[in-house]
């Protein structure tokens, strides 16, 4: 309902009511009533005074039946006073909090401007430090390439040095293996020479290579070998005399034995030993039967062994000594890889002219000795070696050989 009508309901009410209570207190007056043992007279003011609060309380109540507002302003005046002060404290701290955070908002747009101009210069100082890392990287690239192929380079010289490591720990076995021997070959040849031994232990006395077509043959050629390895045995005890009896002596199961392996298919190299040093005119000689199979042990164009000749080493009977070793290196290597031969083959007149050259050599000049074989060779055959010049640190002198 709108306040104008509110307004003229309660003009019409008021007066409605007024009337009412005139006529209401003009004919209590008349009729003389007395209330609460009032007089008359004021009893008619009691009426109306009572009618003019009825008109209120009526005029009251139509206005709060009919007006919201009006009731929540007559007993909720208090709550919206205190909303309404809490109200304006709230937007009061609110307007503080704006200020604040626009002044937090403006320090922020400061500070993203500082960094902004912070970052441009970072940008430009990273495009500077990118121009700068270029050549860096290019040079570090370039290191590290150099840094793999001197690693490259390290680890090769490394197996270089350990493979020459080995070689001369193999030399130096050799060369001990082959002092030995000499020694043994040189004390043997000092017995040679004073006539005392004629065959030493393990020497061959026979030797054929055999392949056999059918087992029974097996017998004839141990019997040949035998008949051979008697009269070389002979001829070497007993020089001199006519070789018409036996005088090696080979047990009977070790021919047995030879004669059952030899039987079986394959090439065979078979050698009767010497199975003890003989001297000069003794009357017997022990031997015993040796089977190998046959097979390439040296090839045509093999260093067998090889040594270094020092700079200072000029004496020609010095050099003589270590030609001898040289030798007798190659022929360990040559009884290692299987040959039956008693030596080496060498010219001799070629191992006298290289011994002339090489002390004829420049002072301090280094060379390099190989014995190499000249042929290929089997197992039972004998082994020819030639002795020359590998490598000097100069010019060195190469022998030359004889048709």
């Amino acid at each position: 309902m709108s306040g104008w009508l509110l307004i003229l309901a309660l003009l019409v009410l008021g007066g409605v009511l007024a009337t009412l209570g005139d006529r209401l207190g003009s004919r209590v007056g008349k009729a003389r009533l007395s209330l609460f043992n009032l007089r008359p007279r004021h009893t008619a003011v009691v009426i109306t005074v009572l009618t003019g609060s009825l008109i209120s309380a009526v005029s009251l109540g139509l206005m709060l039946l009919v007006s919201q507002r009006l009731r929540t302003g007559l007993f909720e005046l208090d709550q919206l006073e205190e909303r309404l002060q809490q109200g304006r404290q709230q937007l009061a701290d609110s307007r503080a909090q704006l200020q604040a955070s626009q002044a937090e908002v403006a320090r922020a747009q400061l500070g993203q401007q500082r960094v902004q101009r912070e970052l441009a210069q970072a940008e430009q100082r990273a495009t500077a430090l990118r121009q700068e890392l270029a050549p860096l990287q290019a040079e570090r690239t370039r290191l590290q390439t150099e840094r793999d192929r001197l690693s490259q380079e390290v680890t090769r010289r490394d197996g270089e040095i350990r493979r020459t490591e080995a070689e001369l720990a193999q030399l130096g076995q050799r060369i001990e293996a082959s002092a030995q021997e000499l020694n043994e070959l040189e004390t043997n040849l000092i017995a040679l020479r004073r006539g005392d031994v004629v065959l030493t232990s393990g020497q061959p006395l026979a030797s054929a290579k055999v392949k056999l077509e059918q087992p029974a043959q097996a017998q004839e050629v141990i019997t040949a070998l035998l008949q051979q390895a008697n009269l070389n045995a002979f001829r070497r005890v007993l020089p001199g005399e006519p070789p018409t009896r036996q005088i090696l002596l080979v047990p009977s199961n070790d021919i047995a034995k030879l004669e059952e392996l030899l039987g079986r298919p394959g090439s065979w190299v078979v050698s009767i030993r010497s199975a003890a040093n003989v001297l000069r005119g003794e009357q017997q000689v022990l031997a015993f039967p040796d089977l190998r199979p046959n097979r390439r042990v040296v090839r045509s164009g093999e260093i067998l062994a090889s040594t270094t000749l020092e700079g200072e080493l000029r004496n020609p009977e010095q050099i003589a000594r270590r030609l001898n070793l040289l030798m007798a290196a190659a022929y360990a290597r040559a009884q290692r890889q299987g040959t039956l031969t008693d030596g080496l083959q060498v010219d001799a007149s070629l191992f006298n002219q290289l011994n002339r050259s090489l002390a004829d050599r420049p002072s301090g000049q280094v060379v390099q000795l190989e014995a190499v074989a000249i042929d290929d060779a089997d197992t039972p055959d004998p082994i020819a070696v030639e002795l020359r010049v590998a490598g000097t640190s100069g010019d060195a002198p190469r022998p030359q050989r004889r048709p």
